[in-house]
């Protein structure tokens, strides 16, 4: 009898672990494809309306940050900022007053001094270089506050002279130009284009399950589309989108890789994998 219940305990726990094992989860990888951005992808416009000087940027340029791509006709501020600049080098009235300082001052003391003795200097006189000195310490502090307003002035002028020059945010590869020498030039137009790509991202947009357990700064490999015969690489998990996506129900990841000699071009398709927990039936 005992032998019977033991075997039928034995018969009951092998069937409890057949349907766990059953409905256990199973780990399985698939394949999730996205395309690849560059890190930097800029339409550039001016600040200002003018007609366009000089453009040097030239499609296919690679240029470093601030690099000049287009200049308005500037003559104007040009001559604004050299007319403030000369204003501000003027120091001759500053140094006539500090020399009649260098002079009053001493003088002032002198007879200060000799206003006790009878007969040797009037009070009056004393009163009047008193004066001299005063005025001039006013007239050397209205100096100096000017200076101060000409270098605002001076800066203020070259930062107007500054606004009609489009000057290139990051280093890149500019990929767009569409104006020329001679045209006119509003503010929001889409003038110069420049790309870095020397860092880019996969974006994707996955199911929930497949997000489940990454965390930002995972490492995964990024394998490209054939056709490309680009080699693959490994990026890390920039991004990953903290809502969902109420349309689709998807979740975007953005996994960022390095790419100093441009060899994988924006634009094309880029595949991770991913693994996610799908209950069996």
């Amino acid at each position: 009898m005992t032998w019977s219940f033991n075997r039928l305990r034995a018969g009951v726990a092998a069937a409890v672990a057949v349907a766990a094992a059953a409905w256990a989860p199973a780990v399985l990888a698939q394949d999730y494809t996205g395309l690849v951005h560059a890190r930097h992808d800029l339409l550039l416009s001016v600040s200002v309306p003018g007609v366009v000087s000089r453009v040097p940027a030239v499609v296919g340029q690679q240029v470093d940050a601030r690099a000049p791509l287009l200049i308005l006709d500037d003559r104007i501020q040009a001559t604004e900022v050299t007319r403030r600049k000369i204003l501000l080098d003027d120091m001759s009235e500053l140094r006539s007053i500090e020399e009649r300082l260098r002079i009053l001052a001493p003088l002032f003391e002198d007879t200060r001094k000799l206003l006790g003795a009878r007969g040797a200097v009037s009070r009056d006189e004393v009163a009047r270089l008193e004066l001299e000195l005063l005025t001039a310490k006013a007239r050397q502090a209205q100096l100096l506050a000017q200076k101060q307003r000409e270098r605002v002035e001076l800066t203020a002028a070259e930062q107007e002279r500054d606004t009609r020059r489009l000057v290139a945010p990051v280093a890149g590869v500019i990929t767009r130009v569409d104006t020329d020498i001679g045209e006119w030039a509003r503010p929001g137009d889409a003038l110069i284009q420049i790309v870095d790509a020397s860092v880019c991202y996969l974006r994707l947009n996955v199911p929930v399950a497949a997000v489940q357990g990454l965390k930002v700064g995972a490492e995964l490999p990024v394998r490209f589309e054939a056709s490309a015969n680009v080699a693959p690489t490994k990026g890390n998990v920039s991004y990953l989108a903290p809502v969902i996506d109420a349309a689709s129900g998807l979740v975007e990841v953005r996994v960022s890789f390095p790419n100093p000699k441009n060899q994988v071009p924006p634009g094309i398709k880029g595949i991770v994998q991913l693994s996610a927990a799908k209950t069996a039936r």
